[in-house]
């Protein structure tokens, strides 16, 4: 697992945490790439488990992976944070092998609400664009 300088920060630390308890992103073989408060990038291989009928990567496997991301990106502000929705669009399909990373940005965060944009590539090919808005729990957890 290979991180940025990002991980240092009390945030990333939080979101890490996260990460580590995440048995679905673990059972899909996703790798953290870098993590930061508002971003985050992760990559996953895709596996003939993760193809349909038309031998393409099914796209909720593509989501997931973003939403990992996206998950990151906004829990790397220290505080539990988590999706209250999210929309993609997928732009190129993928196959058996394809390397994909994805990569959140926060786009604006306002009280306890968040929106953050996860562009997912394969090489230099984007293949999916993932618009996720969050939602800051309370230190209650409600």
């Amino acid at each position: 697992m290979s991180v940025g300088d990002e991980i240092d920060s009390p945030g990333a630390t939080f979101a890490l945490r996260m990460l580590a308890n995440d048995r679905a992103s673990a059972h899909l073989g996703v790798r953290l790439i870098s993590c930061g408060p508002g971003a985050a990038t992760v990559g996953m291989t895709i596996t003939e488990f993760m193809t349909n009928g038309y031998d393409i990567t099914h796209g909720g496997f593509v989501f997931a992976l973003a939403d990992t991301a996206f998950a990151l990106a906004c829990n790397g502000h220290g505080e539990t944070a988590v999706a209250a929705a999210a929309r993609i669009d997928f732009l190129v399909p993928t196959k058996l092998g394809d390397e994909l990373t994805a990569e959140a940005v926060e786009r604006v965060r306002c009280g306890r609400s968040g929106i953050y944009d996860v562009t997912v590539r394969r090489g230099d090919d984007i293949v999916a664009e993932f618009r996720g808005n969050s939602r800051q729990l309370s230190r209650t957890g409600g």
